[in-house]
């Protein structure tokens, strides 16, 4: 049986070298902000936004909260230069911020993220 459908394929590099960070926002606007830097400055190839209701424990209490999830495609090699500019403009004073590396990918989304971010 064949499909019409491509298959994925690997990038020839090691796919761990790509990755995606998560933030959180209580608002859209700090989050389109945060989206803007890291895309005007290289650091992420594409940031997507989602609203989203947390559920957490702080100050010795659970909290309930809207918020924005950031998530940012980018190289791992950039995940400490995008963290850094995340915390700089944060207005949290813990903020979410963490990384995970892809372990597979399709090839052409990969080579574009080079691309977006510079290399």
């Amino acid at each position: 049986m064949t499909s019409d459908r491509p298959t994925a394929s690997l990038h020839k590099a090691d796919a761990s070298e790509y990755g995606v960070l998560l933030t959180t926002t209580p608002s859209r606007d700090e989050a389109a902000k945060i989206a803007n830097l890291l895309i005007d400055e290289r650091l992420g190839a594409c940031v997507q936004l989602l609203p989203i209701e947390s559920f957490y424990f702080w100050r010795g209490m659970t909290q309930n909260e809207a918020e924005f999830l950031l998530l940012v495609k980018t190289r791992t090699s950039l995940f400490e230069k995008a963290i850094a500019r995340i915390k700089e403009i944060h207005s949290y004073s813990v903020p979410e911020i963490v990384a995970l590396p892809f372990s597979a990918g399709f090839a052409g989304y990969l080579n574009w993220i080079d691309e977006a971010t510079g290399t």
